[in-house]
């Protein structure tokens, strides 16, 4: 009698796993297309540049997400969930200054995986424009 119940714990010990890697699977498979909008929490870290130079960078954390073209999964197993925020100005620097902390959304117009040293996020978005605050 305890053999049965041996391979009905064993046969739910696999089921439970291959919904748990379904379910990381999903989300991974859920892309972003250049101009898609990501939502998640929007942090602030320093960093410097290549001159020394301490710069604020922005960094959006949401739920994995597959990038489109070469790009992909960014070698990750499920899709890059920090996004790096590139400002390109000083003006835009100081508007996302003042979300950090809270939920935003941000249509990302152009995507890339981290590929540099002293990146500290999965992904970059170099163009992109604020939708959204919650």
């Amino acid at each position: 009698m305890l053999l049965p119940l041996s391979k009905a714990l064993l046969a739910s010990v696999v089921i439970v796993s291959a919904v748990s890697v379904m379910s990381v699977e999903a989300s991974a498979q859920q892309a972003i297309k250049n101009g898609g909008v990501l939502s998640g929490e929007l942090r602030a870290m320093r960093s410097r540049d290549p001159k020394g130079k301490r710069i604020n960078t922005f960094q959006l954390v949401t739920e994995p997400r597959k990038l489109p073209g070469p790009n992909g999964l960014c070698n990750l197993e499920t899709g890059p969930e920090t996004f790096q925020i590139v400002t390109s100005n000083d003006a835009e620097a100081s508007r996302l200054k003042s979300f950090i902390g809270k939920q935003v959304s941000i249509k990302a117009d152009e995507m890339s995986c981290a590929e540099l040293a002293g990146q500290m996020s999965d992904a970059i978005i170099s163009k992109w424009s604020l939708v959204t605050s919650h």
